[in-house]
């Protein structure tokens, strides 16, 4: 396999991107970069300092005076902001309802491809998000696009929240995660759509370790 290979590894909220581009990264001994945690982090420094999730002048200010980076750990990767550890923090709901808000700034996506494109030209890499095989890394040797069916996603991210202690309805994620979805795939700037060139891969009735295979089949072949 040629060096420098990148692997872009799109789709909707929860299904299975971070956790699968992981292990595929690990397995292969790559770089892995979680865009979504990218914006969430501004999203989280945002509403930390009361600046509107719209502002998108605003936004772009905060971003160019934060540093948002990763640190290997056991059992995940470790997201900070400036020294600050906000790993558990961009996974609460108040983030996760209004990431997509943010994402849909102009300037915001434009500063925030920059970095990522920037961390993927260090070497081969794994990038998962919603516009990596369409925006980031449109000549990516490998483009994923993972769906699943809504309910799937809902049960997924209320089995995730029970384990961090997140007590949100079931009935209730099914409603956040499709009104994401709607928020994700009509925004201007860079929608979630599958790049003409990925291949789609319906995780709904696939475990993980079976998605990675899946994945790995692919890069292989």
């Amino acid at each position: 396999m040629k060096e420098h290979i990148q692997i872009a590894i799109d789709g909707p909220a929860s299904a299975g991107k971070s956790t699968v581009a992981k292990l595929v990264a690990k397995k292969l001994n790559y770089v892995y970069c979680d865009t979504g945690a990218m914006y969430r982090a501004i999203t989280f420094e945002a509403m930390a300092k009361n600046i509107s999730l719209d502002d998108d002048n605003e936004l772009v200010n905060l971003l160019k005076k934060t540093t948002i980076s990763f640190k290997p750990a056991v059992p995940e990767q470790l997201v900070f902001i400036n020294d600050q550890d906000i790993t558990q923090a961009i996974r609460q709901p108040e983030v996760t309802n209004n990431v997509s808000t943010v994402a849909a700034q102009e300037g915001v996506r434009q500063e925030l491809v920059k970095r990522q494109q920037e961390i993927a030209d260090a070497g081969s890499i794994v990038m998962d998000g919603r516009d990596i095989g369409t925006t980031v890394l449109p000549n990516a040797e490998i483009k994923i696009f993972l769906v699943a069916s809504v309910k799937e996603r809902a049960l997924r991210r209320f089995k995730e929240n029970q384990i961090k202690g997140i007590d949100t309805a079931l009935d209730i994620l099914e409603l956040e995660i499709a009104e994401r979805d709607r928020k994700d795939s009509t925004r201007e700037i860079s929608p979630l759509v599958q790049a003409k060139d990925a291949i789609l891969v319906d995780t709904t009735s696939m475990n993980i370790e079976g998605v990675v295979q899946k994945i790995m089949e692919i890069i292989n072949k």
